[in-house]
């Protein structure tokens, strides 16, 4: 289970280490196969075990291509996916037209969502949550479309 916003560094050759707390886990669940591809929803990458990849791009697979949104998905999705493996230093290769998609430079952050990552750059990082947090204390929300979270 990937959890934690974690601030990190591009290096000149476009990696990133993977801090040590996922590393066992990401070899353990696909021996460092990983798929990076672009988030249709948001200027950010995604970063995916190869096995939740797999489950995800049968998903996609499995939309219509008559209807032009799924064709968008999948193109989005499909179209950018690539195979990377970390390496034995826990490094990935963020390809670069993925890093000039998602406007990364030297600060990022790697933010787990549970079986995937996202990957922000790290100025927009900071302003999207501030974003989120504004408009989840906003008096004009109304609380019924939240769900109801023991905490």
């Amino acid at each position: 289970m990937f959890r934690g916003a974690n601030s990190i560094n591009l290096d000149s050759k476009g990696r990133i280490a993977i801090p040590s707390k996922y590393r066992d886990g990401i070899v353990e669940s696909c021996e460092s196969h990983m798929i990076i591809t672009c988030d249709p929803y948001d200027s950010c990458l995604l970063i995916f075990p190869l096995a939740h990849w797999e489950a995800t791009e049968a998903d996609l697979q499995s939309l219509s291509n008559s209807k032009p949104l799924h064709r968008r998905l999948k193109r989005i999705m499909l179209a950018h996916a690539t195979e990377v493996d970390m390496d034995s230093n826990g490094r990935l290769l963020i390809p670069g037209v993925l890093r000039e998609r998602a406007n990364l430079t030297k600060e990022v952050m790697l933010i787990g969502q549970g079986k995937t990552f996202q990957l922000w750059d790290e100025t927009a990082w900071n302003r999207l949550t501030e974003e989120d947090l504004a408009e989840l204390s906003s008096d004009e929300l109304d609380s019924d479309q939240l769900p109801d979270l023991y905490y």
